[in-house]
C-alpha cells in the first residue's frame, strides 16, 4: 500500500521485489500493526521524508533473503522490525547508548519503506528475534506500542498510582506491566468514550474516566499517549508534587500556556524519543513467556485505509493489525 503524498489515501501498487544488499534482509511480511505515527505521516502532521512511501513500522515476518554482509538471522526465521531503522553509530549520542537521539537516525515506514506490503527490507542489526509466546498478529503491536510504552513506563518508576492518557495500543500494554508490578492504574479517555473506559476497567484499571476529569486521588506519574498538548496541564494538575508527566508521542499539538503553580513542587514534564535496540532486548526478555496480552483487530492489507480511519476515529480497542492476503 503506497502513500503518494500526505493527505491522500493509500493505494494498492505492484512494485518490483526489493533485493537485499549489505546488512539488509528481505522479509516476507506476515503482519504489520497500525500505529498513530503512521497516521501522523499519512495525514501530514509529520514532515514528509521518502515519497512515495510504503508506511508501517510494527512488522513481523520471516527472512527470505539476505545481503552479503547479513549473517544474524537464518532463512525462515521470524523477525520483528521496529521504528528505528538505523543510526550512525559514531556520534556522541550513539557512543553513549542513546542512538534514539542520533541526528542521522533513519526510521522504518518514514525514511525507508515499511511493512504495509507483502515484502520489505530491513537492516538486520535493527531487527529483533521475537518470543514464541505471541503469534504474528499479536506480536506486531509489541514493536512500537509495546516498545515505546515500555520506554515511557520506565521513566515513571517510584510511584504507585499511574495515569494513562489515551487508552489505545500502548496504554493497554503499559497498564498490564503496571498492574503486574502492583501499581494502580487510572485511565483517561476522550470525554464520552465509555467503550475505551470499559476496556480499561476490564484490564484491571482502578478508575477510568474523561481526560478532563480529576482522578480519585493525585497521580504519582502520568504518561500521555494522546497527541493533544492541552492534556499536559491537565495531567500536571492531576499529579502530586514531585511527580512526572511523560509525553510519549512523536507528535503532539502545541502545549498551551499554564500557571507555573502546576509545575511548581518539583513536578517534571519530559518526552520520550523513539527507542533503542537495548530497549528491545530488555522488553522482549521481560515478556518472553507471554506476560502481556495484546488485543488486536485484524484487517486485510488492502483495507489499510479502513484501519487508519478506525484509528483516526478512536474506534480501536488495542491495536489494528494488517495481514497480507497470503498470510491470512
Amino acid at each position: 500500500m503506497l502513500l503518494d503524498a500526505p493527505g491522500r489515501p493509500l493505494r494498492k501498487a505492484r512494485l518490483a521485489l526489493p533485493r537485499a544488499q549489505g546488512r539488509d534482509i528481505l522479509i516476507k511480511v506476515s503482519a504489520c500493526a497500525v500505529c498513530r505515527t503512521d497516521l501522523h505521516i499519512v495525514d501530514g502532521e509529520l514532515p514528509p521524508h521518502l515519497m512515495p512511501l510504503i508506511p508501517g513500522h510494527e512488522i513481523v515476518g520471516r527472512v527470505t533473503g539476505a545481503g552479503a554482509l547479513a549473517q544474524r538471522f537464518r532463512p525462515g526465521q521470524r523477525v520483528g522490525v521496529p521504528w528505528l531503522a538505523g543510526s550512525c553509530g559514531a556520534c556522541a549520542f550513539c557512543s553513549a547508548g542513546r542512538e534514539n537521539l542520533c541526528e542521522r537516525a533513519t526510521f522504518t515506514g518514514y525514511d525507508r519503506h515499511g511493512g504495509f506490503a507483502d515484502y520489505t527490507l530491513a537492516d538486520e542489526r535493527y531487527c529483533h528475534a521475537l518470543p514464541d509466546a505471541y503469534d504474528d498478529a499479536h506480536a506486531a503491536p509489541l514493536l512500537c506500542a509495546g516498545l515505546i510504552g515500555y520506554r515511557a513506563y520506565a521513566m515513571t518508576e517510584g510511584g504507585r498510582r499511574l495515569g494513562l492518557y489515551g487508552f489505545g495500543a500502548s496504554a493497554h500494554l503499559v497498564a498490564q506491566l503496571a498492574l503486574q508490578q502492583g501499581r494502580e492504574v487510572c485511565a483517561f479517555t476522550r470525554p464520552g468514550d465509555t467503550r475505551s473506559q470499559a476496556f480499561a476497567r476490564a484490564l484491571g484499571a482502578a478508575w477510568a474516566g474523561a481526560a478532563d476529569a480529576a482522578p480519585p486521588a493525585p497521580l504519582d506519574a502520568a504518561i500521555l499517549f494522546a497527541p493533544a498538548g492541552e492534556l499536559v496541564p491537565q495531567a500536571l494538575a492531576a499529579t502530586r508534587k514531585g511527580g512526572i508527566v511523560v509525553c510519549a508521542g512523536i507528535h503532539m499539538s502545541d502545549i498551551p500556556s499554564f500557571p507555573y503553580a502546576l509545575l511548581w513542587g518539583e513536578r517534571c514534564v519530559r518526552s520520550v524519543a523513539n527507542l533503542t535496540r537495548a530497549d528491545g532486548d530488555a522488553f522482549f526478555g521481560q515478556i518472553a513467556h507471554g506476560a502481556l496480552r495484546t488485543t488486536v483487530r485484524t484487517y486485510p492489507l488492502g483495507a489499510a485505509n479502513e484501519a487508519l480511519d478506525a484509528l483516526r476515529a478512536g474506534r480501536i480497542d488495542g491495536a489494528a493489525v494488517l495481514v497480507p492476503e497470503g498470510s491470512r
